[in-house]
């Protein structure tokens, strides 16, 4: 990662301009055009340096909600379980940890009623309980890097 790119995620953190052609602004922000600083975040995105790019929405502001949650997986069916979740429109992401509770992923659901609802459909599916740890509170962190 070079200067450019630490400049680039640093700036992106805060948005792109709200405005009828955002990348030609925010290139003309960061002196460059708006092809090569796309290039530069799909660069971003395929050599793995950022996972994600996207919008963030206030899912609490719009009526619904989210959760972390986990579950406890022997090995064996680790995979199969995976690609249970995978395949549910409400888990925005699952990944392995290194515990007991061993698959964690994200809910995410048009209400709060339907955390409770896909938990219950989750330990019906899998014959697994579930741990369920909803948001106590909203932190917003930035990371920020050197130029």
């Amino acid at each position: 990662m070079d200067d450019f790119d630490r400049g680039l995620i640093n700036r992106l953190q805060h948005g792109l301009p709200l405005v009828r052609h955002p990348w030609e602004a925010l290139a003309q922000e960061l002196g460059t055009d708006s092809n090569a600083l796309r290039a530069r975040v799909q660069a971003l995105l395929d050599d793995g340096t950022l996972t994600r790019f996207g919008p963030m929405f206030d899912i609490e502001r719009l009526g619904g909600a989210f959760t972390l949650a986990a579950l406890s997986v022997p090995e064996e069916r680790f995979d199969a379980v995976a690609a249970q979740l995978d395949a549910m429109p409400e888990v925005a992401h699952n990944y392995r940890r290194e515990h007991r509770w061993n698959m964690w992923f994200v809910l995410g659901c048009a209400t709060p009623e339907g955390i409770a609802d896909t938990i219950a459909q989750i330990e019906t599916q899998t014959g697994l309980p579930a741990l369920n740890l909803p948001k106590e509170e909203t932190y917003h962190v930035g990371l920020h890097f050197p130029v």
